[in-house]
């Protein structure tokens, strides 16, 4: 019975057992096989790129996230600076103490995927590791200390007038309760999503591994909100209404070409969400999801058709910008992004 608990509780088998965890090329194939017949239909491998005509590759992949945080209003959006390598230490700083920010900071690459070397920084310490360590130019954000944090999917066709969020995804912060008996350690390794996090748990509370967590403690294991990070996604799609449409909207609509993409965004309260009272971390494109679908016991038949909508919705807004105007990629020009994104990732 032990060795078959031991086995039930493998990493192999939790994310055999829980499909958000199993492999892109999986979970995307229905998508993936649908976006070759769309290619077909618009006789462009990147007819994507239209969907959003003033991010780079629509959003897909390549773009600079700092350049779509300029395009958004300003009082809705994180404090960021871009930093262009190379950098030695002392300008590195002294760019961060011209622009006011303080510590803790966030560090995330300007060309990004999936929480991809995205690291809060507490000190000088820090920040000078994360810049010897990553060679791309990256963003320096503020850190938003407001308790709640979503992901708010846009979509407005061309040919309307007024948009609507048709997703929301809510986040929950990789943590664990204590019992006043068992070590961090042991937390984390009794919690299935925190032990697939080990490795990278264990290198950053390693001083307090051993340490006994009192009862009812919650410990915060990590603050920043990418699954793969550990970050429980849950589907808030009952919190879209009228109010939030309009607020979504507002807010969308002063952001030149853009109509498709997920805002991942911070507030105080439930009210400051609906009324448009937040804080922006990041726009992205088409290449995001509609993450609802990642809630734990989410039908995976039910995730792959809102995967293949979400396709059905790139294609039918870029389209319509084609009628309007713009063009989409050449190959020429999605290859020069594409090797971009490439040299980031793989930095």
């Amino acid at each position: 019975m032990l060795f078959l608990n031991k086995w039930w509780r493998s990493n192999y088998m939790i994310k055999l057992r829980h499909w958000e965890y199993w492999p892109f090329g999986i979970v995307q194939l229905p998508a993936i096989l649908y976006y070759f017949w769309l290619s077909l239909k618009a006789r462009s491998f990147f007819f994507f790129t239209a969907s959003n005509p003033s991010i780079e590759m629509g959003g897909l992949f390549g773009e600079s996230k700092f350049r779509i945080l300029k395009n958004i209003p300003k009082r809705y959006v994180a404090q960021s600076i871009l930093i262009q390598r190379p950098i030695t230490d002392i300008e590195l700083w002294q760019q961060i103490e011209s622009a006011g920010l303080l510590f803790p900071l966030i560090f995330k690459p300007d060309l990004g995927e999936r929480g991809y070397q995205v690291k809060k920084i507490n000190s000088k310490e820090d920040a000078i590791t994360y810049c010897k360590s990553f060679r791309f130019n990256f963003l320096v954000q503020e850190w938003i200390n407001l308790p709640l944090e979503f992901g708010v999917f846009y979509r407005r066709f061309p040919q309307q007038a007024k948009g609507e969020v048709f997703s929301i995804t809510g986040k929950e912060f990789l943590s664990v309760t204590g019992d006043g008996k068992k070590t961090l350690a042991q937390l984390i390794q009794e919690k299935d999503r925190a032990k697939l996090q080990w490795k990278k748990l264990k290198e950053r509370w390693q001083e307090k591994l051993d340490e006994v967590v009192n009862a009812d403690e919650k410990f915060v294991l990590n603050t920043i909100g990418n699954h793969s990070l550990g970050t429980l996604f849950t589907n808030c799609n009952h919190l879209i209404d009228e109010e939030l449409n309009q607020s979504f909207d507002t807010i969308s609509k002063q952001i030149p070409g853009f109509y498709y993409g997920r805002f991942d965004l911070r507030c105080q309260t439930i009210e400051d969400l609906k009324a448009g009272r937040v804080m922006i971390m990041e726009l992205n494109g088409c290449g995001a999801e509609p993450a609802h679908i990642y809630q734990p016991g989410y039908s995976f038949f039910k995730a792959a058709f809102e995967i293949v909508s979400h396709w059905k919705n790139i294609y039918d807004i870029a389209i319509q910008n084609k009628k309007n105007g713009i063009a989409f990629y050449t190959k020429k020009e999605a290859l020069h992004y594409y090797r971009k994104f490439k040299e980031a990732v793989n930095n």
